[in-house]
């Protein structure tokens, strides 16, 4: 998209778009407040303040943000022991942490996690995305919990609803699913090449339009295919304009001096602010055109929004990667997007609850199903192994994390592992031997790398001690900007056994000095000296 081209000029792929992303929404606010163990109130302000507010004041084309679903199990824990307006005033003061994040230039943070977890990330969160929504789609009547990846089922297990899933089929809901995957197929693979007007009506929108007619049809002709109200979505619905503003809550000021507040309050600036910058990396990694999101601004954009949820009730908020992603796949092209669909959840949640609550959760589960699947495709999988071991390996264990773990451990560990594979490829690349036989006598010649430290210890004292005995051993320091003090000690106590193995060996310029004078290491004196440059070279190979 042209840089100068207005917000505005897109409207025909942002508004299809943001109604994609307000279905996904939708249960999402709803499930995170219940899983968060807050009003379900609080999760549909917090959406709608991440849509409008957050929209329009953050740079990212594609990012929607909403209910920090990665702080679910820290509220419910708080809220145990605390008051939901005083959880309020700690939201408030998390916000002004970020917007002091953003000011400090913080956002940087997120540039330094391999782009092998990141990717490892987004496959990792659409598998769980697939899998938890599988159950929905067929007919599981357990409590619904929004289709973010963090939220676990009853039980706490990952896989726990696809074993659930045999157990509670439900016809209607296996009529509902098997439409809303063609629809979604149709759409996907033929539909949306063939005429430009599938590409303003998104399958999405068809397949909660058809779900809705499926159960006022059901209602009045097939009773039996009927769904009850647990398969539906749960919006709260207020009699008059007094009982819609009587949900709002506000924070407790009187906590300002609890000091729980404050530890509660750094909590959820750091990890929310640590899931957006991820969530902000991993979008722009899905944008096709490659826009980078200004992360200084998005913490400053997520500060002010979390600042204005906790005042008027709403949970924590941050960037979400199921919200965003689905609005990347929806065909969104601006951030046009991302506020629409905070408006219309807000006009929803005001005035059409109703209707909302006679959307199936099958529908809504079959187009998460495709979200995830797209996050998650085999093609995904087979690009990382091309790329070579040390961006696959740290790809499947940050997946294997969070599948089995969650989000923050599974990224934590493929950094680690990530982390190694660096230091694995740094160890062996510290230097480079070249072996070459003339007139019967053994030469070799070591070339450091640029910069060699500690981490290369290892390598160059296993390869020192491999050289053979009755060699000449020229070590080339030219290309040396710095050598670590461990380095030059190991390399001094060779030099100081070579004799009694009967190696020659010489030092050629190191550390890049050009002042004509080299540094040596002296036997007698067992220390690292000054000399002037060696004329008589042992072999004229050993200069090339």
């Amino acid at each position: 998209m042209n840089k100068k081209t207005s917000v505005f000029s897109t409207l025909n792929r942002d508004i299809p778009s943001s109604i994609v992303v307000l279905f996904v929404a939708l249960p999402l606010c709803l499930g995170i407040a219940l899983a968060s163990g807050a009003p379900l109130f609080s999760g549909l302000i917090a959406g709608i303040i991440g849509g409008i507010l957050v929209g329009a004041m953050s740079g990212s084309t594609h990012g929607v943000s909403g209910p920090a679903a990665g702080l679910a199990v820290i509220i419910l824990t708080t809220l145990l022991t605390m008051p939901f307006e005083t959880f309020l005033l700690a939201v408030v003061i998390a916000g002004i942490i970020q917007i002091i994040l953003g000011l400090l230039k913080a956002g940087i943070i997120g540039y330094y996690f391999p782009l092998s977890a990141v990717n490892g990330m987004l496959a990792g969160i659409g598998i769980i995305i697939f899998i938890k929504q599988l159950p929905f789609a067929f007919g599981y009547d357990g409590e619904w919990k929004g289709p973010d990846y963090h939220d676990q089922l009853s039980d706490g297990s990952t896989f726990t609803g696809l074993l659930q899933f045999f157990e509670h089929v439900t016809a209607g809901a296996i009529i509902i699913a098997i439409i809303s995957m063609v629809i979604l197929l149709s759409w996907d693979l033929y539909l949306t090449k063939k005429h430009k007007i599938f590409k303003l009506v998104q399958g999405p929108i068809v397949v909660v339009a058809a779900g809705i007619i499926f159960q006022l049809l059901t209602e009045s002709f097939f009773p039996q295919y009927h769904l009850s109200r647990e398969y539906l979505v749960s919006v709260p619905v207020a009699s008059g304009v007094s009982s819609f503003f009587g949900q709002f809550t506000f924070p407790d000021f009187s906590q300002i001096g609890n000091k729980e507040v404050y530890i509660l309050a750094v909590t959820i600036a750091l990890i929310a602010s640590l899931e957006t910058l991820l969530c902000v990396e991993a979008t722009d990694k899905l944008d096709p055109h490659k826009r980078v999101t200004p992360t200084n601004r998005e913490l400053f954009a997520q500060g002010t929004g979390n600042i204005v949820s906790g005042m008027i009730g709403g949970l924590a908020i941050t960037q979400v990667i199921v919200r965003s992603s689905a609005n990347v796949q929806a065909g969104a092209e601006s951030k046009m997007s991302a506020i629409l669909h905070g408006a219309f959840l807000l006009i929803c949640v005001a005035f059409i609850p109703g209707i909302l609550n006679l959307i199936p959760l099958p529908a809504l589960a079959c187009i998460l199903l495709m979200v995830g699947y797209k996050l998650a495709m085999p093609s995904q999988f087979a690009k990382q192994y091309k790329l070579g071991w040390d961006q696959f390996i740290p790809f499947i264990v940050t997946i294997l994390g969070i599948v089995f773990e969650d989000l923050l451990i599974g990224l934590a560990l493929g950094c680690c592992v990530g982390s190694a594979t660096i230091l694995f490829r740094n160890f062996k690349n510290s230097h480079f031997l070249h072996i070459q036989t003339s007139a019967g006598e053994h030469q070799i010649k070591m070339s450091l790398s640029e910069d060699v430290t500690f981490l290369n210890k290892g390598a160059i004292i296993k390869e020192l001690a491999e050289i053979p005995n009755d060699t000449y051993l020229t070590i080339d320091m030219s290309k040396c900007a710095s050598i670590d003090y461990d380095v030059r000690e190991a390399i001094g106590d060779f030099i100081i056994s070579a004799d009694d193995r009967n190696i020659n060996v010489k030092l050629i310029q190191p550390f890049g000095r050009s002042s004509g004078k080299e540094e040596i290491y002296s036997k007698r004196l067992d220390k690292w000296v000054y000399a002037l440059p060696v004329q008589n070279e042992p072999s004229k190979d050993l200069q090339q």
